[in-house]
């Protein structure tokens, strides 16, 4: 693949980058009035907006101009274009990227390897609903013939946070089943979340493509030994376990039903999965109609990505500025802040659909990637952020570009006297993108200080305590309210963004080879650690551990 920073757009951006050393964000807001109406991109669907706000970013027209131009010299278009028609882009699996198929609203077939999978799709969300509303209604009992009061996912990875973020997130449309997610294999995880469930009204989705999945097939065994202690009864297992899965063979070894096996597609990835049957668990909490609202609002980001210019696209502006920090400015993290408690999970959903998807050393033909890839992904909901690591990104060393999240309205605002404590949530959320953007000169804190009364000794001596440089980029994302379709859009916004910066590093954003050594690694020692082998050739540090844990 060709080398990127060889590029005359390369050279330009680099030239681009230093004339920053003289240019400061609040100047640029003061000169141009008009800023906000220049970088800002609003996609309204169903009168439900969703507002993004990039004014507050490093960036000039011709900065966001050289930037588009990298996009088009990358053929990411063409690239796009060749994901939603079906091609095999997962190069190192031979496979077709079409998580966009799972939630394709429209009667457009989608083809891979000559046969239409719209219908196979529509078959498998008839089967979900028909499942979940049984379920939702009682009319699904357990083995003792009560009904359902809780569902509990064994999965992991795209298999639990997928789910377990977007249940968070949708709490307000939550119905009568309760949800619970287990995901470690550290026995302590399974153990306090059945701790005060009743085994004959939980129901247990276990989520694992293959069926081998070693921490959900420990947990799915250890679930399964918590209910027969109850029961005493194999019948029950048929009852109260069914399986996300493509391994009819196992699931039936284990004691479930293939007709309660719901399945996917090769084609379809882990981190992108819970548009598919692993989103079983959301559909059983919010209900099938939610649930297709939540697929309704990804594919309304499907076809703005698809048709919007490049320069009123949401995920290549956000995919450039993205490669523009981490490329230019040597920013390797980027902090995602949602002012919105039901997207505390965000994040951490974030981590893995970015680092897993674009955390790679090679391109696509095997060649070493010639600049730096994808940037370590963090984050809290605000306002908890603030009081936490907010201080680094205000006055610290390292430039991070963060993303603001917020709802112009909340589901449960509380009215107090002075108001209500959205508004105080939201207040937040301007007065930090704006701080970050502005800063406090030296000038400003001492015409501050000296209005308090302060002794000029101690006013030069606290000056450079207080202030704060500015010049930190933001994007602010507000929506109207975090529905179902609200969701929907937020989330494929980012997996569209990874594609982009994928598409323009020259990675596989689709597989994730880096988890396997720890994995064939784990199952050499397991036997060692047990004392069923002896301790193999490891280094000294790996022996030593052994040993110490197995008490030697």
């Amino acid at each position: 693949m060709p080398d990127p920073t060889r590029s005359p757009t390369w050279t330009a951006l680099e030239a681009e980058r230093k004339a920053w050393n003289a240019l400061h964000l609040r100047d640029l807001f003061r000169r141009d009035t008009r800023r906000f109406d220049r970088f800002h991109l609003l996609l309204d669907a169903e009168g439900d907006a969703l507002l993004l706000d990039y004014s507050k970013n490093l960036i000039r027209p011709q900065t966001l101009k050289l930037l588009l131009r990298l996009v088009r010299e990358a053929h990411v278009e063409a690239f796009r274009d060749a994901m939603f028609a079906g091609e095999a882009i997962n190069l190192t699996e031979g496979r077709a990227v079409l998580h966009t198929a799972l939630r394709n609203r429209s009667d457009r077939p989608v083809v891979v390897e000559g046969r239409d999978v719209m219908p196979e799709v529509r078959a498998v969300l008839a089967r979900m609903r028909v499942f979940t509303d049984r379920v939702r209604t009682g009319k699904w009992k357990g083995h003792t013939r009560k009904p359902i009061t809780d569902v509990v996912n064994l999965g992991i990875g795209g298999s639990d946070l997928g789910p377990a973020m977007a249940c968070q997130a949708l709490r307000p449309y939550g119905g009568n089943i309760r949800v619970h997610f287990v995901s470690n294999v550290d026995p302590s995880h399974l153990h306090d979340t059945l701790e005060d469930l009743n085994p004959a009204t939980t129901l247990f989705v276990v989520a694992s493509k293959t069926f081998t999945t070693q921490e959900t097939l420990l947990n799915a065994q250890a679930a399964r030994a918590w209910l027969l202690h109850s029961t005493r009864d194999e019948k029950a297992i048929a009852k109260h376990f069914v399986a996300v899965s493509t391994n009819a063979e196992a699931v039936r070894a284990f004691g479930i039903d293939p007709v309660n096996m719901f399945g996917f597609w090769d084609w379809v990835g882990g981190r992108y999965s819970l548009w598919s049957a692993i989103g079983l668990p959301i559909a059983l909490y919010v209900g099938m109609d939610a649930f297709e609202e939540l697929l309704a609002g990804a594919f309304d980001m499907d076809e703005h990505f698809r048709h919007a210019p490049l320069d009123a696209n949401m995920p290549v502006i956000l995919a450039v500025l993205g490669l523009w920090y981490n490329n230019f400015w040597d920013a390797q993290a980027w902090a995602v802040l949602p002012y919105e408690q039901h997207l505390a999970r965000f994040p951490a959903y974030l981590q893995q659909l970015d680092m897993e998807s674009n955390g790679k050393g090679v391109m696509r033909d095997g060649k070493p990637v010639q600049v730096s890839s994808g940037p370590i992904v963090f984050g809290e909901p605000g306002t908890n952020g603030q009081h936490a690591f907010y201080q680094l990104i205000h006055q610290g060393t390292k430039l991070i570009p963060c993303d603001f999240l917020a709802g112009r309205e909340s589901h449960n605002d509380i009215i107090g006297e002075h108001g209500g404590m959205h508004a105080v949530l939201l207040a937040n959320f301007l007065a930090q993108t704006e701080a970050l953007m502005r800063g406090k000169t030296a000038k400003e804190v001492e015409t501050e200080l000296a209005a308090t009364g302060m002794p000029e000794r101690e006013v030069q001596a606290l000056i450079p305590h207080k202030v704060f440089p500015g010049n930190r980029p933001t994007n602010s994302l507000i929506y109207r309210r975090l529905t179902p379709r609200t969701l929907g859009r937020l989330i494929a916004l980012y997996e569209h963004k990874v594609f982009v910066q994928g598409a323009l590093w020259g990675v596989n954003s689709y597989d994730q080879w880096g988890v396997e050594l720890g994995k064939q690694l784990a199952r050499i020692i397991l036997p060692e650690l047990t004392g069923q082998t002896k301790t193999g050739t490891h280094d000294a540090s790996t022996t030593g551990l052994i040993g110490h844990l197995r008490g030697g």
